[in-house]
């Protein structure tokens, strides 16, 4: 019974993701489509033929896209798991006003933020550049990242790395074995929601990229605004959701990976509770 009723929560919520996408695959492919008609009259691949070319600059804002999400993904996963790791092992004194002010991002309008966001990059020679873009992506990023670190410490038992330290390992051996396996998880998610962000990301690249680096997001809103080629538009459509969705398929299937993993292993090895900080 339960195997079955989480069958259909899973097809529901996939239903529920994929229905708003076949409008999309229908324009992508659709040659003309002309009132009341509920399907094309004929479907071609010129549109994506137009996305191709290099007049469109869709590859080439495909490559930016991936590349400051990836930048933006691996560090802020790094950036959130050390800030994570202060805040939950070592409980600084201010940990409060820390996780507070890590959380601004979220809190502050995003439009006022990306004003004096902007001001800021000006002012340091950083903006109309991929490394400026890059940095300003973190800002919205790093809470998540943090947040998602902090659940992962919570039910981190730092006493593995005291004990594989105390039989000779090397912290490098310590990171490779001992914390980033059993991180793994919270790593991975904080990764996936750092690089959704980055990837999506849209006021705060046009305005500290200023027009000069284009994305994919960037290049979807100007073609559906002023271009009035609805399939062209589905393409870019198609082309912006389709990463994330490998990304979660992805994800889930290491985390399967993972889970299985760490179930062969042996119990003993985790049945010790976790330590409420680090022991001095």
């Amino acid at each position: 019974m339960r195997r079955a009723l989480h069958s259909a929560g899973f097809a529901l919520l996939t239903l529920w993701i994929a229905a708003p996408l076949l409008p999309l695959l229908i324009w992508a492919f659709a040659g003309r489509w002309v009132y009341p008609a509920l399907v094309p009259q004929d479907f071609t691949l010129r549109a994506w033929d137009q996305a191709a070319a290099p007049q469109q600059q869709v590859i080439a804002a495909t490559g930016t896209s991936l590349g400051l999400a990836l930048t933006t993904a691996v560090t802020a996963t790094v950036l959130g798991a050390l800030a994570a790791r202060g805040l939950v092992l070592y409980r600084p004194p201010a940990a409060g006003l820390v996780r507070l002010l890590l959380l601004a991002p979220v809190l502050v309008p995003p439009f006022a933020l990306a004003v004096g966001v902007q001001e800021v990059f000006v002012r340091a020679g950083l903006s109309d550049q991929p490394a400026g873009v890059a940095l300003v992506h973190l800002v919205p990023a790093l809470p998540y990242t943090v947040l998602v670190m902090i659940g992962g410490y919570a039910t981190y038992d730092v006493r593995m790395e005291q004990t594989a330290r105390t039989l000779g390992a090397s912290r490098s051996a310590v990171l490779r074995h001992v914390t980033l396996p059993a991180l793994a998880p919270a790593l991975l998610a904080s990764a996936t929601l750092a690089f959704l962000v980055s990837w999506s990301e849209y006021l705060m690249t046009v305005l500290v990229g200023g027009g000069v680096v284009t994305t994919l997001p960037l290049l979807l809103f100007s073609t559906a605004a002023g271009s009035g080629n609805q399939a062209l538009t589905a393409v870019l459509g198609i082309l912006t959701v389709a990463p994330p969705i490998l990304l979660f398929g992805a994800g889930a299937a290491l985390l399967r990976r993972h889970r299985a993993a760490w179930a062969d292993a042996d119990p003993a090895s985790s049945s010790s509770s976790a330590a409420p900080g680090i022991e001095r």
